[in-house]
Parts: structure tokens; sequence; C-alpha cells
């Protein structure tokens, strides 16, 4: 059985990591966190101060929690910082947490993960050169992965990836004859929404403007957290200027990305000009090298997380050059039984199960009449 220590630090770096998650949206490119401040008392914990990095240039989740201390007349002196990321260590747009959590006097810190960041680590050295307690700790799988995007985008300079697709029970995401809308229920489609206005980008196919003439926007939701861009993956340079994304280019973000030898051209100059943006990228055979794609969206553009709603061809290209961090899927109690109905995602070669890209479910509930499965792609697999 795990001790009384582990179960407290798990159970509240939990509900840190819950804070923290509230800000999707709203603090990227700065990581998610969040923070308990409290103080154990025979087998529970008196909670005395919560907080969260609630926005971008705004205090950190633990001055935040300091506060709240403050502000409901509770000392923090002596007692337990529960973080999910590590204090910062540098004064950027706000002053170094390490150093305020020492002057509040919190004698110990417990923290989910080490913070990438060279700029902003060395936090933990520097709590514990004041005497304070240091805890690393994997207990909390929820803190642990709340900055995934952050880090993988420091590791790597490429975004986190979201995949998103409505499907059959079988599988499948239109019919034979490309019919989709609508595979899920009402309530899903919200979620979407909701998820649109919390990323930075919305990547998709050509074969899915050219079917579906998107919009690729955040409707009905309460409050727009980012405006996402719209990539649309072109290597011809197909998107027609009557298209709903080409004409509302100049009201939202359009970016197109073809293969250098289109980039140059009547149609890339009349797409221009209704305020469309053109970026050539390396290809092979026609095939878009889109890690060099997303890498330089992240470096221009200051991207964090992108959300991909496209057809089967974009999303095996993604799973093949393995770009996909996490789905996001939704299956309809449907049931189609038609082989020639489209799959998820194609072009990728798995003989063995072993080739597959491997993922482990993250959330699974329901979504009005659908299934919910958010799944993440595991580690030892990549």
């Amino acid at each position: 059985m795990p001790s009384d220590t582990s179960a407290h630090d798990r159970a509240m770096l939990d509900s840190a990591a819950r804070l923290g998650a509230r800000a999707a949206g709203d603090v990227e490119p700065n990581p998610l966190v969040g923070c308990i401040i409290g103080r154990v008392v025979g087998s529970s914990v008196e909670a005395l101060g919560a907080g969260h990095h609630r926005r971008f240039g705004g205090p950190h989740a633990e001055a935040e929690a300091l506060q709240d201390c403050h502000d409901r007349g509770r000392d923090p002196r002596g007692a337990t910082a529960w973080i999910t990321l590590e204090p910062c260590n540098h004064t950027g747009k706000t002053p170094p947490c390490a150093e305020a959590l020492i002057r509040a006097g919190v004698a110990r810190v417990v923290i989910a993960r080490a913070d990438g960041n060279a700029l902003a680590s060395g936090g933990a050295e520097t709590l514990r050169r004041a005497g304070v307690e240091v805890a690393f700790t994997d207990v909390s799988p929820a803190a642990t992965r709340l900055s995934d995007p952050f880090h993988k985008r420091i590791r790597t300079g490429l975004p986190w990836v979201i995949a998103k697709w409505a499907q059959t029970i079988d599988g499948r995401i239109a019919t034979r004859t490309g019919e989709s809308q609508w595979i899920s229920c009402a309530a899903s489609r919200r979620r979407v929404h909701r998820l649109r206005a919390r990323v930075d980008a919305i990547l998709t196919g050509i074969g899915t403007v050219k079917h579906d003439d998107p919009q690729l926007t955040a409707r009905d939701v309460r409050r727009v957290r980012r405006e996402a861009r719209r990539i649309i993956i072109d290597p011809r340079l197909e998107l027609s200027p009557e298209s709903n994304l080409a004409r509302t280019a100049r009201d939202r973000a359009t970016i197109v990305v073809c293969s250098a030898q289109h980039a140059d051209s009547d149609r890339s100059a009349a797409l221009e000009r209704l305020g469309v943006v053109i970026r050539d990228a390396p290809s092979h055979d026609g095939v878009i090298d889109l890690a060099q794609a997303l890498r330089s969206f992240t470096d221009d553009f200051d991207m964090t997380n992108v959300l991909v709603e496209s057809g089967p061809g974009l999303l095996g290209r993604l799973i093949a050059q393995d770009l996909v961090d996490e789905a996001s899927i939704f299956i309809a109690p449907l049931l189609l039984a038609d082989s020639q109905a489209l799959p998820v995602a194609h072009g990728v070669a798995a003989p063995s199960l072993l080739d597959g890209a491997r993922f482990e479910f993250d959330h699974v509930r329901m979504s009005g009449k659908d299934a919910w499965i958010r799944a993440r792609r595991t580690s030892d697999t990549r």
C-alpha cells in the first residue's frame, strides 16, 4: 500500500493538475502549471491556498497560491507546496517563484516535473540551498503530463499535435460516397468547437477542403481563448479562391503549405490577394515534409498546440512521420460494415502489430450519445 505521504502527494498533485488545466489556451507558449499549498494534519491535508498560471505574462501558479493564502488569512510558514512543474528561477515577466516560496517560509516542495527550459530551471536547487525540503515524484501522471506540450516544444522544436476525428463503431469516418455529416452528435461537435478555441492552429488537407469546404473556426463557445491559424497542406496548390478558407483569410489567418514549384504561380498570386499566406516546404514525390513545416510554424508563430481535422491521407502521413501526440476520438453508436467506407487513416505500412503506433487511453467518457476517448502516444513506442 502507498504511504500516507505518497497518497497525499498524489492527491494534491492531481488537484494541482486540474487547476492548471483550466488555463489551456490562455497561457501558451508558457506551460500549464498548478500549485496547492497545505499542511499535513494527521491523515489529511489542510488546504491553505491554491493557484494556477492563468494567463501569459501573469503571475505564476506559486504566486497565485501564496496570494490565496494571504487572502484567506492562512500562514504558509512550515507548509508544503505541491507544484506540477519545478518553480522558475529567473526574472522574466514575473519574479522567481523559488524565491517567493523561500520568503513565504514554505518548508517542503513536492514537484511533479523538472523544468526543461534551461532559462527558467534551477528552482529546486535554489530551494534546497535555502533549507527547503524538495521532492520530485511521478506519483501523479496527470501532473506530470500537464506540461507535455511545453516540454515537447522545448525538446524538439515541434508543437503538440492533437488528431481529432469522429468515427463509427467499426472505425469509419465517412461512407463510401464521402457522407460524414454528421457521424458525431451535437454534444461532441460542441466539444470540438471548444477545443478549436484553445489551440494555436487547425491543420487540414486539401482533400478535406475540396470535399467539405470547412470554415475551421470556433463557433458558439463562451470565449475564444485563441484565434487558431488555419493551415492547409496543399502540395499542388489546388485551394480554390472561392473556398470558405480563402474568402475569409483576411479575417482569420490562413496558411497554405505547398511544394516549392507551386509557391510562385498565378494561383498563389490570386490567393495572396485574398490574404492567404503561401508557404513552401520541402517535399519528396509530392509529399510535404510535415515535420519541417510544423517546426517552421512553431518558430515563426510561437505555436504550442495544433489540432488536426483531416481525412485519412494526411492523418496517415502524420502518423507515419511520428508527429501525432494525442488523439481525441468521438465514437458514434453506428455501424456501417462497408469495406469501402473511409477509414480513419491510411498509407502507413504496418504488417505487424509491433509496427503500429501505440497509444494509451487517458480519458474515456460519454459525450451525448457518443463515446469520447482521449489517447496519448506511449513513450516506449517512439
